[in-house]
């Protein structure tokens, strides 16, 4: 069986906002059991010229739904730098990206896998887009988030970032 653009794109973004929903949920636990202020979080950078955790998320939203609906428009835009965003608003934004990918239909997708899709910078093919721009820009920005909240002293590891595993036999998950 082949793989198909869904499943390479929209497949994974949703593994992926799943284990971010999951680690963003640790990551709150940690602040209040540890009686951290969640703005110190969502302000943190990892460098003095690293935009901050909030970026990062919002980002993570960015290059999955929205990367999504811009191949669907044959445009993509990315959305504005929104600095009044706390905490839970992010963790909402991750829901609402992963709810609205699970509407998203596998043949709508694979079906405009040629077609042409424009970005303030560059054309793609739908494909090319998701596949050497999207893609890479989403794990980028899922991999600094989790990166921040290590730094912050929250206890997630590989797992957590993994997310939902589809081992052949489910039973042989560990838990």
């Amino acid at each position: 069986m082949a793989v198909t653009l869904y499943d390479a794109s929209v497949g994974r973004f949703l593994q992926t906002l799943g284990a971010v929903e999951g680690y963003l949920e640790k990551g709150l636990d940690h602040c209040q059991d540890n009686n951290i202020a969640l703005d110190e979080i969502v302000e943190t950078r990892l460098y003095p010229d690293m935009l901050p955790f909030r970026f990062q998320v919002i980002q993570v939203a960015s290059h999955s739904l929205s990367a999504i609906k811009g191949v669907q428009k044959g445009e993509y835009m990315p959305g504005p730098a929104a600095t009044d965003l706390d905490y839970h608003a992010l963790q909402d934004l991750v829901a609402e990206a992963r709810s609205g990918l699970k509407q998203v239909e596998a043949e709508t997708i694979n079906n405009l896998s040629d077609s042409e899709i424009k970005t303030p910078w560059w054309t793609f093919t739908a494909e090319g887009f998701l596949m050497s721009f999207s893609l890479p820009s989403f794990y980028f920005h899922v991999t600094t988030a989790y990166d921040i909240l290590r730094f912050k002293g929250v206890p997630v590891g590989k797992l957590d970032y993994l997310g939902e595993i589809n081992f052949l036999d489910k039973a042989s998950k560990k838990s």
